[in-house]
C-alpha cells in the first residue's frame, strides 16, 4: 500500500517501513513506544509529529507525551485491549474485493442491524443467505469503532479508525464484508463523526483544538471542523471504511450536531473522487435538502416514521408530540414531498426543514422501525408488540411499496418481538450517571411520573439488558414464517414495479382520506403506481385510479379499518 499523502495513525510505506504520525499542536515534543523501545519523532510546524521506522503488524505501540504519559493513537486502527490499552499496527488490508460492484443506490432495501445483538459475526454471516433471497440487498452495521467496555450500541466510539475487539476487530469485520458480498449483499457502515464517546479519549492532553470550546453536542464536546487535520482526520477515516474494508457506503450520524458545511462538503468531494460508487447518506434533524441535491444519495426521513408511528400507536409524547393530530396530513407530504418539515416552526418555534418539493423520493430513506426509534423507547418496544398484525402489515406495506429507499431494523423482516435496549458498558462513576440518566429522561412522560416506574427501566449497563436485546434468526414458528412470506412478497413486487423507474419517481400527489389513513400515487417510466393504507378505526373510500391491483382486493372501493392495504400499478 502507498501512501499518497499523510494521514493520521500508522500506515505502511512500500518498502519503506510504516510511517507513524499524530497531530498534537500542544505538545512540543513526542516520541513513539513501538514495542517497548522509545524513538524520538520529528515534529512539523503544523503540529504533526511524525516518525518513519520498521513495524511487523501486530506491534503494540503508544505516544509518549512530554509529562511521560503513555497515550494510544487516536488513529490506531486497532484496539486489542480495548480504549485504554496500547494501539497496534495493521498491515496487509486488502481492501475490496476487485469483481465486486455493488448494488445502484435505487436497488436498495437496507437491514439495519447490531452486531452483538445479532448474534455476532457468525451468526450474522449465517443469516445472509436467507436475507438475500428475501430480497434485502444491504447490510447496514450500527458503528463499529472501538468504544468503552465490551458491549455498546457503538456511538459512543473513542477510536474512530478501530474496528471494536468485542467483534473480533479489523479481520473479522474485513471477513464479514467479503462474506456479504459473496452472498451478493452491499454493506453500508453507520459512522460517528459529531462527538467522541466520554471514557477514554485523551485528545484535550496534546491536541485542544480538536475541539470547540463555545460549544457542546448532547453526547460531549464539540468536534471543531474548523481545524484542517481535524477535517483530515475525519475525511481519512471514511475513506478508509471504503477503500480498505470495501463498505459499499456510510450513512453519517446526526450531522446537524457537526455544524459545519466545509467538511460535509468536502467529505463528499473526496468520497466522490476516490470511490465513485460508494452510497453516502445523513441522519439529520434540520431537513437541510440542499444536501440531497448532489452531494448526498440520501437522508434517513425520520419525520415519515413518526408520523406513521402516531397512527399507528396513538403516542403523542416526546418527539410524537408534534405530529399529534397531524400525523395523517404530515405523512402525506412526506410521500408527496419528502420532508413533513420545510421550514415551519418546530413545536419550540424554531424554524425547521427546507423546500424539498423538487427531490426525486429516492432522495429520502423510510422505517418503520430502526434503532433509535425502537431502543431509546423506555423498554425498547418493536412495533409487533405494540400494534396489532394488520395495521403492522400495512405499515410494511407503506414502507417497503414507495419509491423511496426502504430501511428495516435486525428481525423486522419476520417481525421479532424480542425487545432491543439500550445498552453500554461503562466503567463507574460513569456507570451510575448513564443509568440515572437514563431514567430522568423518561420523568416528563406520563407512564414514568412516580420514581417507583422509572426504576423498572433496565439498566443500560447491566449485562441482562444485552442479553434482553439479542435477536434470533427467524425459527419454523407460524409468525416467523408467514411474516417473512410477506416481506418476501412485497419486496418481489417492489423489484417488479418500483425499482427500475426508481430515480425517475415523481409525486402525483397524497391525500388523506380519514383518521389513520393516506394514498398517494407516483409516475413512473412505464405507469403509474398507486398505494393507499387505512389503520384508522373507520373504512374509508380512496380514489386510486383503475389499474392492476397488487395489493387487496381487486374491486375494492373501500379501504377497511385497522390495517388496511391496497396498491395497483396502472401501466402507462
Amino acid at each position: 500500500m502507498t501512501t499518497v499523502a499523510p494521514r493520521l495513525g500508522a500506515w505502511p510505506v512500500d518498502g519503506e517501513g510504516v510511517e507513524f504520525r499524530v497531530w498534537a499542536p500542544d505538545a512540543d515534543t513526542m516520541a513513539l513506544r513501538l514495542e517497548g523501545v522509545l524513538r524520538p519523532m520529528h515534529r512539523d510546524p503544523d503540529g504533526c509529529h511524525w516518525l518513519q521506522t520498521q513495524a511487523s503488524h501486530g506491534d503494540r505501540y503508544r505516544f509518549r507525551l512530554p509529562s511521560g504519559q503513555d497515550v494510544p493513537d487516536p488513529a490506531s486502527r486497532w484496539q486489542p485491549d480495548g480504549v485504554v490499552g496500547d494501539s497496534a499496527v495493521v498491515l496487509g488490508t486488502d481492501g475490496a474485493q476487485p469483481t465486486w460492484q455493488g448494488h445502484t443506490w435505487q436497488d436498495l432495501v437496507i437491514y439495519e442491524v447490531h452486531i452483538e445483538a445479532g448474534g455476532g459475526f457468525a451468526a450474522l454471516t449465517a443469516q445472509l443467505p436467507m436475507l438475500a433471497a428475501l430480497g434485502i440487498t444491504a447490510i447496514e452495521l450500527m458503528p463499529v469503532a472501538q468504544f468503552p467496555g465490551g458491549r455498546n450500541w457503538g456511538y459512543d466510539g473513542v477510536f474512530a479508525y478501530a474496528p471494536a475487539q468485542a467483534y473480533g476487530g479489523p479481520s473479522a469485520l474485513k471477513a464479514f464484508v467479503d462474506a456479504a458480498h459473496d452472498a451478493g449483499l452491499s454493506v453500508l457502515l453507520d459512522v460517528v463523526y459529531n462527538h467522541f464517546g466520554p471514557q477514554g479519549n485523551r485528545l484535550r492532553d496534546y491536541a485542544r483544538g480538536f475541539f470547540r470550546d463555545d460549544r457542546t453536542t448532547p453526547w460531549g464536546e464539540a468536534i471543531d471542523f474548523r481545524q484542517p487535520w481535524v477535517r483530515r482526520f475525519f475525511v481519512d477515516n471514511a475513506l478508509m471504511w471504503l477503500r480498505d474494508y470495501g463498505f459499499d457506503g456510510l450513512r453519517l450520524d446526526a450531522v446537524h450536531a457537526i455544524d459545519d458545511d466545509r467538511f460535509l462538503q468536502q467529505l463528499a468531494d473526496e468520497v466522490r473522487a476516490a470511490v465513485p460508487r460508494a452510497h453516502l447518506v445523513l441522519e439529520n434533524e434540520r431537513n437541510q435538502a440542499r444536501w440531497l441535491r448532489g452531494a448526498y444519495q440520501g437522508q434517513w426521513n425520520d419525520d415519515f416514521h413518526n408520523a406513521l408511528h402516531v397512527m399507528l400507536t396513538g403516542e403523542q409524547e416526546g418527539y410524537y408530540a408534534a405530529y399529534a393530530g397531524r400525523a395523517e396530513t404530515l405523512l402525506a407530504r412526506c410521500l408527496s414531498e419528502g420532508f413533513a418539515w420545510q421550514g415551519e416552526p418546530d413545536l419550540h418555534g424554531h424554524p425547521r426543514g427546507e423546500p424539498s418539493v423538487d427531490l426525486s423520493p429516492a432522495r429520502f430513506v423510510v422505517f418503520a422501525q430502526n434503532h433509535d426509534q425502537v431502543g431509546n423507547r423506555a423498554f425498547g418496544e418493536r412495533l409487533s408488540m405494540l400494534t396489532d398484525p394488520a395495521p403492522l402489515r400495512a405499515a410494511l406495506a407503506l414502507t417497503l411499496l414507495t419509491p423511496m429507499v426502504p430501511l428495516m431494523f435486525m428481525g423486522e423482516p419476520w417481525q421479532a418481538q424480542s425487545p432491543f435496549l439500550f445498552f453500554t458498558d461503562y466503567a463507574p462513576p460513569l456507570d451510575e450517571a448513564v443509568r440515572e440518566g437514563r431514567r430522568r429522561e423518561f420523568a416528563g412522560f406520563s407512564a414514568f411520573a412516580d420514581p417507583a416506574s422509572r426504576a423498572r427501566i433496565p439498566d443500560p449497563n447491566d449485562p441482562a439488558t444485552l442479553q434482553a436485546s439479542y435477536t434470533l434468526p427467524p425459527g419454523d414458528d407460524p409468525w416467523s414464517q408467514h411474516w417473512l412470506r410477506c416481506t418476501g412478497e412485497f419486496l418481489a413486487l417492489r423489484r417488479r414495479y418500483l425499482q427500475p423507474g426508481l430515480l425517475q419517481a415523481r409525486s402525483l400527489g397524497a391525500r388523506v382520506l380519514g383518521q389513520g389513513a393516506v394514498q398517494a400515487g407516483w409516475q413512473l417510466p412505464t405507469g403509474q403506481w398507486w398505494i393507499a393504507i387505512n389503520v384508522g378505526p373507520s373504512p374509508v373510500a380512496h380514489a386510486m385510479p383503475a389499474g392492476e391491483c397488487v395489493v387487496g382486493p381487486d374491486a375494492a372501493a373501500m379501504l377497511p379499518s385497522g390495517g388496511g392495504a391496497l396498491a395497483r400499478w396502472i401501466a402507462a
